[in-house]
């Protein structure tokens, strides 16, 4: 919610008589002016050049946060189920083990993210070549035609 909402810079412009003539409402990914007259105006940042410092500081804190809190709950999800488990290991009269597919499924888990991982930061060679596709023009219809062949 505060990366997507532009509500981290307030800056308002009061006009005569006190009354607020209008709101700035700026954040990481767009601003909208408010006007007196209830308008609302939004545009996203032309460019991150564009940007103050600190919102260019925010914007690249942000997102990484959101990118480690994902693998945080991931971790948390996977450390709870091992933790049960392991709970269950140390009571005195059961005799458990941690099962094989627990440890498939780590590691299948973190074959998908190293292939994810690999797959998103992959370049093409430089010397491949664009492929040319060519259609064929679109033709009118214009009714059914005499000339045409039925099998």
């Amino acid at each position: 919610t505060t990366c997507a909402l532009p509500s981290w810079k307030v800056t308002a412009f009061i006009g005569s008589n006190n009354i607020t003539a209008e709101l700035i409402f700026e954040g990481l990914w767009m601003y909208c002016v408010v006007q007196s007259t209830g308008q609302i105006k939004c545009k996203v940042h032309s460019s991150v050049l564009t940007l103050p410092q600190d919102l260019r500081t925010a914007r690249a804190l942000v997102v990484i946060s959101i990118i480690i809190g994902f693998f945080a709950v991931l971790l948390g999800v996977i450390g709870n189920n091992a933790n049960t488990i392991m709970n269950n290991f140390y009571k005195p009269f059961m005799k458990m083990e941690l099962g094989t597919l627990l440890y498939i499924g780590w590691t299948s888990a973190g074959l998908l993210c190293l292939g994810g991982g690999i797959l998103c930061s992959s370049c093409p060679p430089k010397g491949e070549t664009k492929c040319e596709v060519t259609y064929s023009k679109a033709h009118s219809y214009g009714g059914p035609q005499e000339d045409c062949e039925t099998d």
